[in-house]
């Protein structure tokens, strides 16, 4: 017979039940370890090691004086700068992948050519790709670029680098532009992005510039569930 788990462990996937099953939902507070220890007939301390290994995993934060809480997991992303997002989700401790749907070249549109300051029909690079946490969909990126400024874009394996990589690789961002509001999509991009149409998504639409040059323009589609954005300003007081 195979031994039980260790009484922390246990205390863990009590925890994690209580949390992935929806009963603690995020900001809830969680039980002191006092009563845990209580619960499971365990020391404070094995009760503290099970808490304190959640933390460092992201499911649960202490506040001090307040209490331990269930996290917000949501996948994030920052308003003012620009991250790669496959580090954004390893940063996170989890696993990173895409499906690449298209990677072409083609002729702008009237939105397109405005937004990215080309004449209308002038060949630009067009790629559109879903990104994954953990084999989830987090986001359908459709990014035009102008090939004057990154003429090797559509050379890269997208599977195994972000078009973020390739553009600051070869045109360091200066200048960001980011416009975000809430949407319902279409039934195909609900279907890529493994959602009901019926559910809220954050658009935001980013333009990047190098120095003078505007490289790119993206339009982001999150899952409104799965995702949010934030914005940090510091300033320095008188």
């Amino acid at each position: 017979m195979g031994s039980s788990p260790p009484l922390y462990l246990q205390i863990q996937q009590h925890l994690l039940e209580k949390i992935q099953g929806g009963d603690w939902p995020a900001h809830h507070q969680i039980p002191p370890e006092e009563q845990l220890a209580r619960d499971f007939g365990v020391s404070r301390m094995t009760a503290n090691k099970a808490i304190r290994d959640l933390v460092q995993q992201g499911y649960l934060s202490r506040q001090p004086g307040l209490g331990t809480f269930v996290t917000d997991r949501k996948a994030e992303s920052s308003l003012v700068e620009v991250h790669n997002i496959a580090e954004e989700v390893r940063g996170r401790g989890h696993a990173y992948s895409c499906d690449v749907l298209v990677a072409e070249a083609i002729a702008a549109d009237d939105e397109v050519a405005l937004r990215l300051g080309v004449r209308l029909g002038t060949q630009v690079f067009h790629t559109r790709i879903v990104h994954r946490e953990n084999g989830v969909p987090i986001q359908l990126e459709d990014r035009f670029v102008n090939p004057r400024w990154v003429p090797d874009y559509l050379d890269t394996d997208f599977g195994r680098h972000t078009p973020n990589e390739v553009l600051v690789a070869t045109c360091p961002i200066t200048d960001i532009e980011h416009v975000v509001e809430a949407v319902l999509v279409d039934t195909a991009t609900a279907e890529r992005l493994e959602m009901a149409p019926a559910l809220p998504c954050l658009s935001m639409t980013r333009r990047t510039w190098s120095g003078e040059h505007l490289i790119s323009y993206a339009r982001l589609i999150h899952p409104g569930e799965r995702y949010k954005l934030r914005s940090s300003v510091h300033r320095n007081g008188s």
